[in-house]
Formats: C-alpha cells, sequence, structure tokens
C-alpha cells in the first residue's frame, strides 16, 4: 500500500506535500516547527493537518505491520493463496484485515472443531454444497464411526452442521455485510439494573437507533454499565438479517433446509453477539475520540486565555473547617504574603477575616482577587464583594477553577518551589497565578485534571495523553517562552525540549545568570545543534542582545530579517525604539517582490514582516479580558427573562457551561444557542468567552440553571 497516497486522499492534499511531511516527521522535527519554519517544503500545511498526517501515518504503518504478521501467520500454516494475499494486502482498516485472519486464528475448542476432529468435514462440506440430488441421511452414514464417537447419522449431521455454521461466521464478506447491516437496524438498549437513585435514572428504560446515538451517550451508558446501575445491549429483528445470510448462502436442492438450519445457527449463537460487541467497540472509540476532540479543543482555548495584569493579584483558596488560605502575588508572579482566614463554620471569624483581608489588599496595592471554585467558594466570594463595597476598594474579583489544584499542590514541583508551605497555601498561590498567566502555570499540571472535558476519564490514556500534551506543545510554541523566567515545567513543551533539558536549562541559568543571545543555549548539557535548531524559534529573550530574539524570527532567518529592515530604512536595534514607524514601513511591502528580490519563500516573509511589526507581542493579549466582578449574584435574585454576562467554563457536545455568578454554573443546551441550526457547541464559543445569556429556567432545589443565548 502506498501509504503517501493514501493519507493524501483521505485529506485533500497534494502527494508531495504529505511526503515532505513524513520525511520532515522522520528526521526528528517536532509539529510546530514544521508548522512555522517550514512552510515552503510542506506547501504551508499547518499544526491540525501535520498532526493528523502523524497520526495517520502511525496506524496505516501500524497495520502493515499487522499484515505481514497475518501472512507469515497463515503461511505457516500452509493455507495462504495468492486470493488471500491479494485481499489482506488491499486492506485499508484493521478490521478488515483481521476478519480476514479469522478462520487461521487459534481457536479454543469449539463445537466445530470437535467435529472436524470426528472426521466430519468432508460432509460438511458435502451438505454445503447443496447437490441437486442425494440424501444427507445416506451420505452421513459414511463418516459413522463408533470409535471416533459418531453414533448416527443425526449427531454426524449436526456436526457437519457445527461445521458449516463456524465457517459462516468466520466469513469476512458475511461479517462486513451483518455488521454495516446491525450498525443501520439496531438499537441500543439499556435498563436499570438496581433501582435506586442514580445520575443515571434517563437510561433506566431506555432505547435509541445505534445510527443516531450521540458520543456523550454512549460514554454515560458505558459508565452506568461499569458502575453495575444499567444493563445495556444491542437490540435488531434478526428477520431483517438472517434473509442476506440465507440469499448468499441457499441455493436449493435436498440440503438446503438443513443449511438454512446452520445460517440460523450462525447467526444466532456465534455472530449476532460477536457483532454486537464489534459494533460497541466501535462506538466507544468513536465517542472516546469525539470526547478527546471536545476536551482538546476546551484545554487549548483554557490555556492561551489572556494573562490578567496587575500589581498583585490575591488569590483565596476557600474552605471551611481548614480555613481560606490566601496569597498574594506580584506582576511577575513572585510570592509575597500567605495567610489564613476563618470567616466560616465552625469557627465564624467573619469580621475578624474582613479585617485581615483588607489590611493585606491595601498593604500590597492589590487589584484583583481571585477566589477558587470549590468548597465554600460562594461563601467566600460574599465575604470579598463585601471588603470591596464597604470600603470602596478599587478592587475587583473573579472565580477561578481551582480544577488540578489538588493535584499539583501534592506535585514534587510543587514541593520544590514551596517546601514550608502546606498542600492549601500551595493551591492559593496557584489559583493567584492561574489569573496571572494561565499558560504558565496550568502546565505544571498534568492535562488530563483540568477537567474541562466530557467522560475524558473514560477514554484510553495513551490516546488521551498523547493529543492533550500535542495541545498544550501547540499553545506553548505559539506563545513562545521567556527562557529567563520559565519554568522546567513550561520548557519541557518547547520544541524539540525534555524533561531533563528543561530541568539543565534552569540549572545553567542559575548557575552562570541570564541567558543574553540563544546561541547560549547550546552550552546547555544535552542541547544539541538540531536540538537547537528546534526549539530556538520558540524562545524568546525580551532583555537580550540581539532584539530579533524577542520575536518568532528563527536564528536562520536573522540575515534575512535585517535585510528587511534595512530595505525599509531601519536595524534591528530599532526594534526597541521605532516599532511604530517600523510597522508603518513595512506594511508598504509586497512579500511576493521581497520573496523575489532576495530569493526566500513568500510564507517566510511574511512571517518575518508580521513577527517585525509586533516583536514582544503575546497572540494572547488580542483575547478579552476574563469577565471580573465586584458584586455577588445569588440564585434567588435571578427572575426568568432576566438577562446576565458569563464566563463559558466547559464546553460538551450538548451545550455550554456558563459561569453567571452562582454556585454552580448555568446550562445553555445546545438547542438554545442560535435560532439556526447548531452542529456542535464549539462552532458557537470558546472556553473562556464572555457571553450575554437569558435566564429560562430556575430550579431552586437543585441549584439548576437553564440558559439561552437566543436573541439576547
Amino acid at each position: 500500500m502506498d501509504l503517501i497516497a493514501v493519507i493524501a486522499e483521505e485529506l485533500g492534499l497534494k502527494n508531495w506535500q504529505v511526503a515532505e511531511a513524513v520525511k520532515l516527521l522522520d528526521q526528528g522535527n517536532t509539529i510546530p516547527f514544521i508548522a512555522r519554519y517550514r512552510k515552503e517544503v510542506t506547501g504551508e500545511l499547518d499544526e491540525t493537518v501535520l498532526r493528523t498526517i502523524d497520526e495517520r501515518l502511525e496506524y496505516l504503518r501500524g497495520l502493515e505491520k499487522r499484515k505481514e504478521e497475518v501472512l507469515r501467520l497463515i503461511e505457516e500454516q500452509g493455507k495462504l493463496t495468492e486470493e488471500l494475499q491479494a485481499k489482506i494486502l488491499a486492506a485499508t482498516k484493521l478490521q478488515e484485515v483481521e476478519d480476514l485472519y479469522r478462520p487461521y486464528r487459534q481457536k479454543k475448542r469449539t463445537r466445530a472443531s470437535i467435529a472436524k476432529e470426528k472426521g466430519l468435514e468432508p460432509l460438511a462440506q458435502w451438505i454445503l454444497s447443496q447437490p441437486p440430488k442425494g440424501d444427507a441421511s445416506e451420505e452421513a452414514l459414511q463418516y459413522l464411526n463408533e470409535e471416533l464417537g459418531v453414533l448416527s447419522t443425526e449427531e454426524a449431521i449436526n456436526g457437519a452442521l457445527d461445521i458449516i455454521a463456524e465457517e459462516i461466521s468466520d466469513n469476512a464478506e458475511i461479517r462486513k455485510l451483518i455488521r454495516t447491516k446491525t450498525y443501520e437496524l439496531a438499537d441500543i438498549v439499556s435498563k436499570a439494573k438496581k433501582e435506586e437513585r442514580s445520575v443515571y435514572e434517563m437510561y433506566y428504560d431506555y432505547r435509541e437507533p445505534v445510527k443516531r446515538i450521540p458520543p456523550h451517550r454512549i460514554l454515560a451508558l458505558n459508565r452506568g454499565e461499569r458502575e453495575e446501575y444499567l444493563t445495556v445491549s444491542l437490540e435488531v429483528d434478526p428477520e431483517q438479517i438472517l434473509p442476506l445470510l440465507e440469499q448468499y448462502y441457499l441455493k436449493g436442492g435436498p440440503c438446503a433446509e438443513l443449511v438454512q438450519k446452520a445460517v440460523q445457527d450462525s447467526y444466532k449463537r456465534l455472530i449476532a453477539s460477536s457483532i454486537a460487541r464489534e459494533i460497541r467497540a466501535q462506538l466507544t472509540e468513536r465517542a472516546g475520540e469525539q470526547a478527546v476532540k471536545v476536551f482538546a479543543d476546551n484545554l487549548r482555548q483554557l490555556l492561551l486565555q489572556p494573562p490578567v495584569k496587575a500589581k498583585a493579584i490575591l488569590g483565596v483558596d476557600p474552605g471551611y473547617r481548614t480555613g481560606c488560605k490566601w496569597a498574594i502575588i506580584d506582576d511577575t508572579g513572585k510570592l509575597l504574603q500567605v495567610g489564613v482566614i476563618y470567616p466560616h463554620p465552625p469557627q465564624n471569624k467573619r469580621e475578624e477575616a474582613k479585617k485581615e483581608l483588607l489590611r493585606a489588599t491595601r498593604e500590597n496595592a492589590v487589584e484583583i482577587i481571585a477566589v477558587g471554585n470549590g468548597t465554600a467558594s460562594r461563601e467566600t466570594e460574599e465575604l470579598v464583594a463585601e471588603v470591596i463595597q464597604e470600603n470602596n476598594l478599587p478592587v475587583e474579583y473573579i472565580i477561578v477553577s481551582e480544577a488540578g489544584a489538588s493535584v499539583y499542590s501534592a506535585s514534587p514541583l510543587a514541593k520544590e518551589e514551596f517546601p514550608d508551605f502546606d498542600l492549601s497555601l500551595r493551591s492559593a498561590v496557584s489559583i493567584a497565578r492561574r489569573l496571572l498567566d494561565p499558560l504558565a502555570e496550568l502546565v505544571k499540571i498534568d492535562p488530563k485534571s483540568i477537567g474541562v472535558g466530557q467522560y475524558q476519564h473514560d477514554v484510553q490514556p495513551k490516546v488521551l495523553e498523547r493529543t492533550l500534551g500535542g495541545v498544550v506543545e501547540s499553545c506553548v510554541n505559539s506563545v513562545g517562552v521567556d527562557i529567563n523566567t520559565a519554568s522546567p515545567a513550561i520548557l519541557k513543551y518547547v520544541s524539540g525540549l525534555n524533561s531533563t533539558v528543561a530541568k539543565n536549562i534552569v540549572a545553567y541559568r542559575e548557575k552562570n545568570g541570564k541567558f543574553r543571545k540563544r546561541e547560549e543555549l547550546k552550552n546547555v548539557p544535552r542541547l544539541g545543534e538540531q536540538t537547537f535548531i528546534q526549539c530556538a524559534g520558540f524562545i524568546r529573550l525580551p532583555d537580550g542582545d540581539n532584539y530579533l530574539e524577542n520575536t518568532p524570527v528563527h536564528p536562520e532567518s536573522y540575515d534575512l530579517a535585517a535585510k528587511i529592515l534595512a530595505k525599509a530604512g531601519f536595524t534591528v536595534q530599532d526594534l526597541k525604539m521605532k516599532t511604530a514607524q517600523i510597522r508603518e514601513a513595512l506594511s508598504r511591502f509586497a512579500p511576493e517582490e521581497l520573496a523575489a528580490e532576495f530569493q526566500a519563500g513568500v510564507p517566510t516573509i511574511k512571517d518575518i514582516i508580521e513577527a517585525l511589526q509586533r516583536p514582544g507581542r503575546d497572540p494572547r493579549e488580542d483575547l478579552p479580558r476574563p469577565l471580573l466582578r465586584k458584586d455577588v449574584t445569588k440564585l434567588e435574585d435571578l427572575r426568568e427573562g432576566m438577562v446576565l454576562e458569563g464566563t463559558v467554563r466547559n464546553i460538551v457536545d450538548f451545550g455550554l457551561f456558563v459561569d453567571i455568578g452562582l454556585k454552580n454554573d448555568g446550562l445553555v443546551h445546545i438547542s438554545q444557542l442560535r435560532d439556526s441550526y447548531v452542529r456542535h457547541p464549539l462552532e458557537v464559543a470558546s472556553v473562556g468567552d464572555i457571553v450575554k445569556v437569558k435566564v429560562l429556567s430556575i430550579d431552586l432545589e437543585r441549584g439548576r440553571v437553564g440558559l439561552s443565548m437566543k436573541e439576547v
């Protein structure tokens, strides 16, 4: 199989584009590097396409390896024909290869294998051939054998039919046909396994066509079954399937009735349950892919939230019995002060807590207070709002997701950063830093613990880790990393680097002082020339010797960048002071003309011009700031029809969860996103978006609010 041609056709690309991308990947280049600095080579393939090529390449190479193994195993049995070999080599899916291999796979003892041991295979083939004349009972007489345990013609015929049934169930074409028909016609059905209140109640008597069930319901049913609240099965009317088998096998003649019996037995005993398992596995795999996609999209949006610059931020990790831990950081993330207040039960030291918050806020010129959204969050929010309003403070507050904060607090990295603090004090620092620079702080946490998805914990860990790792890598490299302030946690995601090299960079920095130029990275242990090429363009040096090194311009293009600046009448040093003039001058250039003049690619010229026009740019700064508040919203204050502003906290297949200042996020169901049809909520919003919503319904008992974004 020509893997390049297959991938190119699947993705609608030219063969040469895929071939060049594969060559670059096989040479050890990272996807961010190829996407950014090898645009001419690949025809400007972006990261998404490159990752798809990488995944499909891995799948197809695995498929080819499995084909070789299957061919070898069948060859060793002496049963490999030219026709079978051609079918295996032509297969484009692993399922097709496994279907073709099925008759030759070593099986446990079955009714068919026992019948074969009794010498009944020739009789089975005679019956299956359905000769125009002849009687099966008479034919069976010659297979009676007391020594082998065939004592009657009835036993002989039944054994032969067992062989036919297994042969039918092992037929690759038949399995493909039945799999397709079952998928089209079957319902997935769930029943209550135990009658008690649970989150699975809607599935206690549930039925839905397999071909229409959405991915999130598949994962919900699987979890309900795993937790033993549900029994789940596929149901299809056999009368809709059996005629297809009979049409394939029945030829007529005296043996047709026996063959029909074998067909029915094969379907009901061997095929139906096996195909049902395969379809459920297929549905689960597809649902898992969707869950990973949703999580990945949400994670990207969360990581790329704009940094909130402030002189000082006070982070609060709320709690009841153990109190609310608080920490203040400056505009660089450096810890200034920590403390604990006990405003809630059982201590109820509310007034004392307010005085302490007021003192800490004023002494440190705090501009924003970040409150974690965990236990006692809303009570703490009310406390913070009171302190702001009663003292007329020029301060705003925001609720920050705590997801993964406890994972970070207990990690070796947190212990290394704050060895003298307990877990919740570390969490308070993390909450404040998440607001200051979400990307730098969230990369310290295992991505799957950040909690912005649907059923992500039901997905294969390997698939989830690979995808989410790719998202974090993509985000880190799209923003760029200040080599002189970055932690090993974020450096390890820079193109070409790993945990060991990231730690070596920090150790080198601590020993030798700040890096002054990218070239110094080559002095770091285990950071060779190839690694330098991969990482250099994503490293930033705001105070370095060469101001090009505070841009995404790669060292291999420094001369080209200098020529472009010179043509505009400037030098590299002018990037520090004359940004507006440079931006104006470069905007007059035609990239195509510069490319011809300097013998360079148009994409590279465009990227260099963009980088020179905005040196030091953080792409996240172009996004809207998070919604800051000064007052509290209470469930009792809401009225149906009320219009509010909120922050999108999570996106799932069936809608958006929006923080409108309540204890629980409100749900905008997919049907309430727009007047027009919406295929998926990700088309409408991103995590972190500020949206206007209308209150549709209020459930005081369960603390739930239904919202709408229609006509707001």
